[in-house]
C-alpha cells in the first residue's frame, strides 16, 4: 500500500489533524490512526465506493435518531472511512437492558418505506461483502420476498450451493409469507447487519453500533439476526427491548422467518454449511 494513499494519510485528509501513529486493527481493512490531538480513530478501507458511502449513510442515520450509540463519522471518500474508534470493555446486564431500550426507540424512529435506503445512501449497497439491493415496497411480505430473499435465494441455486429441492422449501416460505409474517408492522430503522461483531461492549458501559447496512424493514428482523449468531445477554436485550415496545404475539415463532435472509446472504458468500441451516430455518418457519 502506498503511504501516500495509507489509513494515516486518509485521517490526515478526512480529520484535518497530523497523524502519530498507525496500527492494524483486527482485520486486515481496518487501521487505528493516533492524531496529534491525541485521539484514536478507526480508519476503514473500502473495496467498492457504494459500500463506503451506504456505511457513512447508514452511520449518520442510526446517529440521527439519538437513540443507539454509535461512533463519529470524520469523513469518508472513495476508499477510506474514518469515524472514533470505540475501547470495548465486557457485556454487562445493564448495558443490555439499555441496549434493548435503545434498539427498541431506534426502530421506532422509522423509515419511508421497506427497503428505503438512508438518507444520501446508495440504492446498490452492501451487506457484508453481498451486494443489497435498496428498492422500495409497501407491504412487506412481497418486499421481503422479491428484495431480500429470492435474489440470494437465486444466486445460492446458480453457485449450486443450494439443491433444486432445497430451493423449493425457502419458496414455500415465500408464497406463504402473507400468512406467515404475523401482524402489520411500519418500516422501522434497521442497522441490516446485527450480528453480534457489529455490537460492541464499550468501555464506557454502554453498547455501540458499528458496520450497518441500514434500511427500512421488519424490526424482528433486526432482532433474529441478534438472535442467529448468539449476542451476549440476549435475554436482557430482549426484556429491555418488550419493555419499550412490546413485540407482537408469535415474535418468537417467526424467528426462523427473519434469519432467512441473513443465513441466505451467507451461503452466498460462505457455503454450503449455511445452506443446510437456510433450509433448517425455511422449514422451522413453514411449521410455525
Amino acid at each position: 500500500m502506498n503511504a501516500a494513499d495509507g489509513p494515516a494519510a486518509a485521517a490526515e485528509r478526512l480529520t484535518g489533524r497530523r497523524a502519530v501513529s498507525e496500527d492494524r486493527g483486527a482485520a486486515g481493512a481496518l487501521f487505528v490512526v493516533g492524531l496529534d490531538d491525541g485521539r484514536r480513530v478507526m480508519v476503514k478501507r473500502g473495496d467498492d465506493a457504494r459500500a463506503v458511502l451506504a456505511e457513512a449513510a447508514g452511520l449518520r442515520w442510526l446517529s440521527e435518531a439519538g437513540a443507539v450509540r454509535v461512533p463519529v463519522v470524520h469523513g469518508w471518500d472513495e476508499r477510506w472511512l474514518v469515524s472514533d474508534r470505540v475501547p470495548e470493555g465486557v457485556p454487562d446486564a445493564g448495558a443490555a437492558l439499555r441496549f434493548g431500550r435503545g434498539l427498541a426507540a431506534l426502530h421506532t424512529a422509522g423509515a419511508p418505506a421497506f427497503g428505503t435506503p438512508p438518507p444520501g445512501g446508495p440504492v446498490d449497497a452492501y451487506i457484508g461483502a453481498a451486494p443489497m439491493r435498496n428498492v422500495t415496497g409497501e407491504e412487506w411480505p412481497t418486499w421481503y420476498a422479491e428484495q431480500r430473499v429470492l435474489p440470494y435465494l437465486r444466486r445460492a441455486v446458480d453457485d449450486g450451493t443450494l439443491e433444486a429441492a432445497e430451493a423449493a422449501v425457502v419458496e414455500r416460505v415465500c408464497a406463504r409469507l402473507p400468512e406467515l409474517a404475523g401482524p402489520p408492522e411500519p418500516p422501522a430503522r434497521l442497522h441490516g447487519d446485527l450480528w453480534n461483531g457489529n455490537v460492541l461492549w464499550g468501555a464506557d458501559g454502554e453498547v455501540w453500533l458499528i458496520d450497518p447496512a441500514a434500511h427500512g424493514g421488519h424490526r424482528e428482523t433486526d432482532l433474529a439476526m441478534l438472535a442467529l449468531f448468539g449476542c451476549p445477554r440476549l435475554d436482557r436485550v430482549l426484556a429491555g427491548y418488550d419493555e419499550a415496545a412490546p413485540l407482537a404475539d408469535g415474535w418468537r415463532r417467526r424467528v426462523p422467518l427473519h434469519q432467512l435472509f441473513p443465513l441466505l446472504v451467507h451461503t452466498v458468500l460462505f457455503g454450503r454449511g449455511y445452506a443446510e441451516r437456510t433450509v433448517t430455518a425455511a422449514r422451522a418457519a413453514l411449521a410455525g
